[in-house]
């Protein structure tokens, strides 16, 4: 709790964000990094662009993004909002990352996040 505390007070305007792939997860790649600053004005469009950009994944690829292992957010939501709606104890904002086929396609609803 102290680091995001310590986080949030040096960059107020910044979320911060814990971003992992499903454990059972093999198609998607690991991320080069798990810890994120965002702005809390970006939407959550924005961030799955960001993500996106840095797994390299092509248009056709898509993935969900989980927030807190529960729930898929809102795209239109920025992440101060989902930060207020769904931060952890600990201060972070937890995101998991996994593929369509890693929920059989049938187990969550909502859309997949693809690049439009």
């Amino acid at each position: 709790m102290r680091e995001a505390a310590g986080i949030r007070a040096k960059y107020p305007t910044k979320i911060p964000v814990v971003v992992e792939r499903y454990r059972k997860e093999k198609q998607l790649p690991l991320l080069d990094r798990t810890k994120f600053l965002v702005s809390q004005d970006s939407s959550m469009s924005q961030f799955v662009i960001t993500l996106r950009t840095r797994m390299s994944l092509t248009a056709t690829q898509a993935f969900y993004l989980l927030v807190n292992n529960k729930g898929l957010p809102s795209m239109s939501m920025t992440m101060g909002e989902v930060y207020c709606d769904h931060k952890d104890d600990d201060g972070f904002l937890y995101v998991t990352y996994a593929s369509q086929e890693m929920f059989g396609g049938c187990c969550l609803r909502g859309p997949a996040v693809t690049q439009s």
